[in-house]
């Protein structure tokens, strides 16, 4: 597929026929696999399909952190791959290492088995299983990377896009300047315009879906709800559809207010700005902060401390009377 990516049709083509494929090995492995309501039970199947991915892949990196001349170790393995550090090695080096390893493991293992070198990621953070942000080479000619994340904040919708832009900034400072003062700097700047109002409403909207007719009465519902529910007192036909994302946003209000009693449609704050002000204080510690703390961990920065150093009449949130 790679070698087709200006033949869009193709492309399509394959990238549907690989799908499809996918699909069909990971059915026909759930229905061997549920005993109880598999169409097809077959427990043996199921438990051999993942006892040889197991060794094929225990195998391999058995294989990488043994051979000395490669001066690689295997930092994670999922399923039917595996990250490999080559400590202190230049991005071509790398790339090096990574095809003998590649041409290594297929040949210790039975056709069709074969390992590929899909890319290389220099920088990049690992945080933890199937959680990476690096920037990608799929080649050792590229000069320009592309930047890559997987199950952070930066390519997940359960937050507001601010969290993501100044998540994926971050990063970016980091693998750019490699100084933790240039970070430190940036984010403490994000922090007081976030304070001090100076950001755009789009940036902290929430987008959750909602499910009206399914929430236990008597219980409290899903912000999203609540305010659709409001919408919908005001106008009948208002209702979302099932499923349907509802934006809405947090504001200011008494200390002693619940989280729910904040929420409001990005609409009702456009009517009144002069009435509402973001919760600036909800969406630093509680949205923007965990997501900088959870990604750079690994590098013992902590987010918090930083915050800390704001200026405390900054910090001193006022709540809306």
């Amino acid at each position: 597929m790679k070698r087709v990516k200006g033949n869009k049709g193709l492309f399509r083509m394959l990238d549907a026929r690989q799908l499809g494929l996918k699909l069909l090995a990971n059915v026909t492995y759930g229905y061997t696999s549920a005993s109880f309501s598999g169409r097809m039970p077959c427990v043996d199947i199921a438990d051999s399909i993942v006892q040889t991915g197991r060794d094929t892949l225990e195998k391999a990196i058995r294989l990488v952190n043994s051979t000395t001349k490669w001066g690689a170790e295997v930092v994670y393995g999922d399923t039917d791959s595996m990250f490999v550090l080559v400590k202190g090695a230049s991005r071509e080096r790398a790339f090096e290492v990574g095809q003998e390893i590649a041409d290594a493991v297929t040949a210790m293992n039975p056709p069709p088995v074969k390992l590929q070198l899909e890319k290389v990621y220099h920088p990049s953070i690992l945080v933890s299983k199937k959680r990476y942000v690096g920037y990608k080479y799929e080649s050792k000619h590229e000069t320009q990377p592309v930047f890559e994340a997987k199950g952070i904040e930066t390519v997940r919708r359960d937050s507001c896009p601010a969290v993501a832009k100044i998540l994926r900034k971050s990063v970016e400072i980091m693998f750019k300047t490699k100084d933790i003062s240039v970070l430190k700097d940036y984010l403490q700047k994000q922090w007081k315009k976030i304070h001090l109002g100076k950001v755009s409403l789009e940036d902290f909207v929430f987008r959750k879906e909602v499910k009206l007719g399914t929430y236990a009465v008597g219980k409290v519902i899903p912000p999203a709800a609540l305010v659709s529910t409001k919408m919908l007192h005001q106008d009948p036909r208002a209702e979302p559809t099932y499923g349907e994302r509802v934006p809405y946003v947090v504001v200011a209000g008494p200390a002693s207010a619940r989280l729910i009693d904040l929420v409001h449609h990005p609409s009702t704050i456009l009517k009144n700005p002069n009435e509402y002000q973001l919760h600036s204080l909800y969406y630093i510690t509680k949205q923007i902060n965990p997501a900088l703390n959870r990604l750079f961990q690994p590098l013992n920065i902590n987010i918090n401390q930083w915050y800390a150093l704001l200026p405390k009449t900054l910090r001193d949130f006022k709540h809306h009377p």
